[in-house]
């Protein structure tokens, strides 16, 4: 089972923070749109998990406080066909979009308006995440 963590980040002007994803061999769902975030690692709790990877994926520190929990899945993993995961997705809001710098992928900051313009590139766990916030796909 993978135990893994992605925030859905708001900017301050509203627009939302995604990943496009790398177009490598080896990595899930290589150039599409995704979260950011990933798998949880030793002990550490999924908030400390997301705060780990948004430093790692995009240079920055969100203190935990800031992140409201939007949902739990458990179950068949969207993401790995045949697998199985425990997924908590977070919602941070009033990212400043000009201090991040991705290490992992690329930014793509979009309107929430324009989101359906991309539905059909999202990752399968992205898209669920997104309609789940109450985006219209």
């Amino acid at each position: 089972m993978r135990e893994a963590t992605a925030a859905i980040i708001v900017a301050e002007d509203t627009r939302l923070i995604l990943q496009q994803r790398d177009s490598i061999p080896g990595i899930l769902h290589p150039g599409k749109v995704g979260l950011f975030g990933g798998h949880r690692e030793g002990d550490e709790s999924f908030v400390d998990c997301i705060i780990r990877e948004l430093h790692e994926e995009i240079g920055c520190y969100v203190p935990a406080n800031r992140f409201v929990h939007l949902a739990t899945r458990t179950g068949p993993d969207l993401d790995v066909e045949g697998g199985t995961v425990h997924g908590e997705i977070f919602v941070v809001r009033d990212v400043a979009v000009e201090q991040l710098v991705a290490t992992e992928g690329t930014l793509l900051v979009i309107h929430p308006a324009e989101i359906s313009t991309i539905a059909s590139n999202l990752v399968p766990s992205a898209y669920s995440a997104l309609k789940f916030f109450g985006l219209r796909l």
